[in-house]
């Protein structure tokens, strides 16, 4: 006789217990686990910043739909940070707007002197710059790196071939290099001296050549105990070289050392070269940009076969004004002076003709600006960056001898006038590499957003649209620039367009992202505070965005 028990398991199972039980056995354990309710972006953003390494950092985040400008997750967005290179957002941005991508930078060599039929100049040569960034030989555009296939003196030497075609023979007089088109502000406010002596930080100059860098060549000598040898380009009459690098055996290790005292124009080098070293190659900054354009400018004549007695010399217009730079930045809070409806533009002409009693006896024009906006973002170019800042201060109301802080307010009255909160940010420079810079998240985040409406020129002449060029010139995950080695796997590859920044223990990433959705996202991410020698960081950054491009 069979139990009740087993009588109850023959019995048919009712038609809906059945379906669900044989629905849960049809169901793949991946799609179960892909209905779960996916992690939220605050929580990704928390995960991650609560890394141990991170701990002691100090973040500021602003994420943003640039369709419907809702915020999509916040930190600290309203705190101060060291921007570093996103500062270069900002002047670009300016320049962009208050210049126009179109304008083409004009350096000359004009002279008051007369020119007799035997070829005789009576009166200095002089070489007058005007704050062209593009004097090198850097290829221009910029396409995926940088290049110097070129000569970096080849347009003074073709100067010097129009002077000579233009019959000059002899020159009784000096070669003088002018460069104050710009106050003689060499350094920013708050730069480190530590970046001084080195391309990173070379002084600003309206008579710019080959970025204001030398580079210091260092090869083994014959045998060991020799003197290493040591040579410099692209001109190498301007610094004097005390070299003490020893040659030693093969496989002894390299360690070299470069001195150069502030204001000094000799360089001191020690430290020992290997036999089996294939060499050395340092970027070092001139201390005086229009001084070596003059004695590189008289070589090319020289070379021309044109005769100088005189010498090689340089002509700055020294800073006259007497306010701290904070008053003046703030002074009417960037507004009153500068905008009425919009910026007003009735500062110096940026593109002056020769005084009067001057003739031109050749001309360079550059590429245009856009050009060169697209080099500064990409690899984020210190010493060009200033040089915008200087341009856009040759716009300022009263007229601006290119003062850094009249660059400094055309930028702050921009960018009131693009609605950002004057109290969210401070510049001092235009590069980032003022230690005194301060931007919050949400200001970069709504200049993002402001440029992205596709905003006309400001200025006299006509309007002109700049965000394509602009966002053109920000490096591209996993392609170029600064962002050529992070972002360089799918889906993030191609689809990243950001500024960086690194200043000490300071890193800022802001800029474009194409979110899985296909809708575009803005994101600006800053670090302040974080341990040295440490990559965590950056490292955490790169998987915010990740998360941002997954989650939106």
């Amino acid at each position: 006789m069979l139990q009740s028990g087993e009588m109850r398991l023959r019995r048919p199972l009712p038609g809906f217990l059945l379906c669900v039980l044989t629905c849960t056995l049809l169901i793949n354990p991946a799609d179960a686990a892909s209905r779960k309710k996916p992690i939220s972006l605050q929580k990704q953003i928390d995960t991650i910043l609560s890394q141990p390494d991170l701990a002691r950092g100090y973040w500021g985040i602003e994420i943003t739909s640039l369709t419907s400008g809702k915020v999509l997750y916040t930190l600290n967005s309203d705190k101060l940070f060291t921007p570093a290179s996103n500062t270069k957002l900002f002047t670009t941005a300016a320049a962009l707007a208050l210049i126009g991508p179109d304008y083409k930078f004009r350096t000359s060599v004009e002279t008051s002197g007369s020119l007799d039929k035997y070829g005789r100049l009576a009166g200095d040569l002089v070489l007058v710059g005007r704050g062209d960034p593009t004097l090198s030989g850097r290829e221009m555009p910029y396409s995926m790196r940088t290049q110097r296939d070129a000569d970096p003196l080849l347009v003074l030497e073709k100067l010097a071939d129009e002077v000579a075609q233009k019959g000059v023979k002899y020159i009784d007089g000096d070669v003088v290099a002018d460069d104050s088109y710009f106050a003689f502000e060499r350094y920013g406010a708050g730069w480190s001296q530590d970046d001084l002596v080195w391309a990173e930080g070379a002084p600003v100059s309206a008579l710019t050549i080959n970025d204001n860098v030398i580079f210091v060549n260092i090869l083994p000598g014959t045998h060991p105990g020799d003197k290493a040898f040591v040579s410099l380009t692209p001109f190498s009459g301007y610094y004097t070289i005390d070299n003490r690098v020893m040659t030693t055996p093969a496989g002894s290790g390299r360690k070299l050392y470069i001195n150069r005292e502030p204001g000094s124009t000799v360089l001191t080098l020690w430290g020992t070269m290997p036999m089996d070293d294939a060499g050395a190659n340092e970027g070092l900054a001139i201390d005086d940009p229009a001084a070596y354009a003059a004695m590189a400018l008289k070589a090319a004549l020289l070379q021309q076969g044109i005769a100088v007695t005189g010498i090689a010399r340089a002509n700055h217009r020294l800073p006259t004004e007497g306010a701290g730079f904070l008053s003046e930045l703030r002074r009417d809070n960037g507004e009153k002076n500068y905008m009425e409806g919009g910026i007003e533009l009735i500062g110096c002409i940026v593109d002056p003709p020769p005084l009067r009693g001057l003739s031109v006896l050749a001309t360079h024009r550059s590429a245009p600006l856009a050009d060169d906006v697209l080099f500064t973002n990409k690899v984020s170019q210190n010493l060009h960056a200033e040089l915008l800042l200087h341009q856009v201060a040759r716009r300022a109301k009263p007229c601006s001898h290119g003062y850094t802080v009249e660059g400094a307010r055309m930028v702050r009255a921009f960018l009131v006038h693009a609605g950002i909160d004057a109290n969210d940010f401070i510049f001092y420079d235009g590069s980032g590499l003022s230690g005194h810079d301060l931007v919050t998240p949400r200001a970069t985040a709504k200049l993002l957003a402001f440029a992205a409406t596709d905003p006309k020129r400001i200025g006299m002449g006509t309007t002109q649209p700049w965000f394509a060029t602009w966002k053109a010139s920000l490096p591209i995950g996993g392609e170029d620039g600064s962002l050529a080695s992070r972002f360089a796997k799918p889906p993030l590859k191609d689809h990243v367009f950001a500024k960086t920044g690194t200043l000490g223990e300071a890193r800022a990433l802001s800029g474009y992202l194409d979110a899985a959705s296909g809708r575009t996202v803005i994101f600006s991410i800053m670090d302040t505070n974080h341990l040295p020698g440490t990559d965590a960081g950056r490292e955490a950054m790169d998987q915010i965005v990740a998360a941002i491009q997954a989650a939106e």
